[in-house]
């Protein structure tokens, strides 16, 4: 009989032993849609293991001399009661942070912005808040304006490759023929060298022709602007008028060039 390595155990072991600075509770993940009943099956198993995964943190020293964090995972699907109750255990945990998990699954967007509403006015403000793998740029700031500090994504790099910039006018799909004879840099307002080395001609040209350069560019655009995005929306909160400048913004973060 082959053992089934996927344990609570033995995800928090494997994460200790790569060196993980935070260490995500063993859980699932549920699809959209699902049923009412599956949710609360899937969160009341959840729940189970991540008891058992506090119980190891705790009784296991961290590796390589330095502290590493267990961040648990609210559950819940689009049910509110279920992400009630998911936020209000979690919360209970008393761990470094907490994330939010089983959004941007394929539900609408206004389904995402309520379900984190819900759940960041009972996880406690004094911890970070991980919403895992959001998203957009708008989504980005919509869920920042709910109280989510932390994020993850393959967006970036994954629009990248498929030839879609995000640019705060909007985004640009560059292997669209509009682009052929715009020797203009590629993005005026970007933060990365190659906004002004390449042009967007160049770089559709890149695209059309199948060269890995293409992507590459358009890779470390995306992950600049991504960073240009946070960096801004970090000042504008310190300054006090985040909800003024991001109103504003995601207009145009929302236009197709």
């Amino acid at each position: 009989m082959v053992k089934n390595l996927f344990t609570p155990e033995n995800v928090m072991a494997t994460q200790r032993v790569i060196g993980a600075d935070i260490i995500m509770a063993f859980d699932e993940c549920t699809p959209y849609p699902c049923d009412y009943s599956y949710a609360k099956d899937s969160l009341d198993m959840t729940h189970r293991w991540l008891k058992r995964c506090v119980a190891n943190h705790q009784e296991n020293d961290p590796k390589y001399g330095f502290s590493q964090a267990l961040f648990p995972i609210v559950q819940g699907s689009v049910y509110k009661d279920l992400r009630v109750k998911s936020a209000e255990f979690i919360a209970e945990q008393n761990m470094p942070g907490n994330a939010i998990g089983g959004l941007s699954v394929g539900e609408p967007h206004e389904e995402m912005y309520a379900m984190t509403d819900i759940v960041c006015d009972i996880l406690p403000e004094d911890k970070p808040r991980y919403l895992m793998g959001v998203g957009t740029p708008i989504n980005i700031l919509e869920n920042i304006a709910l109280g989510v500090d932390m994020f993850d994504c393959v967006m970036p790099t994954r629009n990248a490759r498929n030839g879609m910039l995000f640019t705060w006018e909007g985004t640009m799909n560059m292997k669209n023929r509009k682009w052929a004879d715009d020797f203009t840099p590629l993005d005026v307002h970007g933060t990365s060298y190659v906004d002004s080395f390449y042009s967007k001609s160049y770089v559709r040209h890149l695209f059309h022709a199948n060269e890995m350069l293409g992507k590459m560019i358009a890779t470390a655009h995306n992950l600049a602007f991504y960073m240009d995005l946070v960096k801004q929306a970090r000042e504008h909160i310190e300054f006090g008028d985040f909800s003024d400048w991001k109103n504003k913004v995601v207009h145009k973060l929302s236009e197709r060039l």
